[in-house]
Formats: structure tokens, sequence, C-alpha cells
């Protein structure tokens, strides 16, 4: 079994109530793809200089957030850890010679269990953080993403957590409705189907309102993670239209690795 790996947009952390047009679409998802062993996430609310994967056994649930509703905080996501998958991250990287570490104390940033939630929302698959280099290229993350490109065929889902467009300050002064989070998520996906990695490495420079959609990239750059991890086979892709929400922040996200329909998949009933 090799499964796909995901890029998904996790927006703001109210996105864990308010699922929007993309929280059905990660249900359904979750539905059609086979069943992990455990999902390998990776998120830039989990910054390092050095690699370091989580190996707690039950990994708390993190609200690294601030200035939301109480409910919010109220909320878990108990996913189980998987201290053995920790360790095999941990050879396969060594494998390509990127040294990391297992930390046992780390829990889920909401980057990874906000989308989650969705996607797994009976919180029964095992879920092993990997840090997001600080301060790297896209190169260094789609090289990161094609050390860990065997687990697929281990039954490991590899899941790149980040944002479409994340550009904070017009999202805290409430000032979108701009069409330029459309046209850069458009001109992405434009980029996917051409399969034009180059432009998509270069995107600062070649994506139309990129430095607006992105001020700083650290929420932009695990789309690259996600095209490494899926080797050659990232030419195959689904788009799941996520919209915009709060006028700014597209939601847009991609499989990588099969084209699905999942307007044909129905809908879980929840539990």
């Amino acid at each position: 079994m090799k499964l796909p790996t995901l890029f998904l947009s996790h927006g703001s952390p109210m996105f864990a109530v308010e699922p929007g047009l993309l929280g059905p679409l990660l249900g359904r998802l979750g539905h059609a793809l086979p069943r992990p062993r455990a999902v390998l996430v990776l998120s830039p609310h989990w910054m390092g200089r050095r690699l370091e994967v989580t190996g707690a056994a039950a990994p708390d649930t993190v609200h690294d957030f601030g200035g939301f509703p109480r409910m919010l905080y109220e909320l878990r996501y108990p996913a189980p850890g998987a201290p053995e998958v920790a360790a095999e991250v941990v050879a396969q990287l060594a494998h390509h010679r990127l040294q990391a570490t297992v930390n046992p104390h780390n829990g889920l940033d909401h980057g990874a269990w906000v989308p989650l939630r969705y996607l797994y929302p009976g919180a029964d698959v095992p879920v092993v953080q990997i840090t997001q280099p600080s301060s790297p290229s896209p190169l260094a993350l789609l090289e990161l993403g094609q050390a860990l490109a065997p687990l697929r065929e281990r039954g490991i889902l590899i899941v790149a957590s980040g944002s479409m467009t994340h550009n904070l300050y017009e999202f805290r002064s409430a000032g979108g409705g701009d069409p330029y989070a459309q046209a850069f998520a458009d001109w992405v996906w434009q980029r996917i189907g051409d399969g034009d990695l180059g432009a998509l490495l270069d995107y600062r420079s070649q994506a139309p309102s990129a430095v607006r959609a992105h001020p700083t990239d650290e929420h932009f750059l695990p789309l690259y993670f996600a095209i490494g991890a899926a080797g050659e086979d990232w030419r195959s892709a689904t788009r799941l239209e996520g919209g915009i929400t709060y006028g700014v922040l597209s939601m847009d996200s991609f499989v990588f690795g099969v084209r699905l329909a999942l307007e044909a998949v129905p809908q879980p009933v929840p539990a």
C-alpha cells in the first residue's frame, strides 16, 4: 500500500469549530483513503534548528494560540502516539544522513490536531509530529520530504499542515476581501497541474501577490515537504477547494499521489 501525501491549510484556530468548505472535504478524504498505520505531520507551529520527532505514547493537545473563545481551549484530540513509528522516522532520516532525535514530551500543536479533527474525527489513528526546520528554503523542505518518501509504502500518511495564504496583518485588521488570495491559490494549482516544480520553487518571484500572500513563508513551505514526500507521484494531484475565510486566508489543500472525486464519497456520519 502506497499512501498519498497531503498539504492541508489549517487557517485560523477557529477552523477547529468552523468547518467551512474544507472540513467536510477532509471528512470525505479520511473516509476515502486506505487506513494508515500512523500519521506523520509537519507544522510551522513546531519549528527548530534540530530535527525532532514526537515520541509520547499519549501526546497532549497543545493550545498554542491566544485571544480566541474559551471553547477552543477545552477541545482535545486524544489520538495515541506511536513511539515505534517515531523511531522508524529517525532511522529513515539517518539513512539520508539527516540527524533527528525523539522528543518524548512534546504534544501536538494546533497545526496538527485541528485539521486532523476533520480527517480522523475519532482520533483513532496514531499521530507523530516532526519539527519544521527553521529558516529553510523551499528546496530544503522538498529534500526533507524526499528523504521520508519511503514511509508511504509502510502505511504512514505524511501530512504537511500550513496555509495557502497567510497574511496575519490583513486577517487581524479585517481588511480582507481582495481577490489576490484566490489568484495566488489558482496560480499554485495551475503550476501543480503543469508539473512545473521550477516555478513552484521560485514562487516568490513568479506567483501573483506572493509576498502579500506570505509576508513570511513558513506557512507555505510545508507544501514542498508534501511534494517531496510524494516523489514522482506528485504530478497526480487532487485539489480540495476550501474557499477563502476572513477574506484573506485561502483554505485550498492538496492530495499528492492520487486523483480523487471526493464529491462521490459519502460524508461520514459523526459518531
